[in-house]
């Protein structure tokens, strides 16, 4: 009686893992080395009772995101979005109006996000 076994090797696996915790901590130096980025949004001039005011400031907010966000790193650029996200949700939150908390979430569609809003 003779049975067939097949082996198989680990070692690619292993490798494969490897190399991804390698390339994980990469890109999370890269981005730890970096300075922490802020810019300050004004919006002094701007009606915030008013649905214009509102989309102008986070018009203003979005795109102060972006740029703080970007990076002409080919690796950092991989975390663009997701950062540009945070500090979205993040300024909004700082601002604490609840007409600009009300729009972002109706743009964005997300209602998950914990922001505060009472005022």
């Amino acid at each position: 009686m003779y049975s067939n076994v097949k082996t198989v090797s680990r070692m690619p696996l292993a490798f494969s893992a490897a190399m991804l915790l390698a390339c994980v901590w990469a890109v999370s130096t890269a981005f730890a080395g970096e300075q922490l980025r802020s810019e300050t949004v004004k919006f002094q001039d701007l009606n915030v009772s008013t649905p214009e005011g509102v989309q102008a400031l986070y018009g203003r907010i979005h795109a102060a995101a972006r740029r703080v966000c970007s990076s002409s790193d080919p690796i950092q650029q991989f975390g663009a979005a997701d950062c540009a996200k945070k500090a979205e949700a993040k300024a909004i939150d700082t601002v604490n109006l609840p007409q600009l908390t009300a729009f972002y979430r109706m743009k964005t569609g997300d209602h998950t996000q914990p922001l505060s809003a009472s005022r």
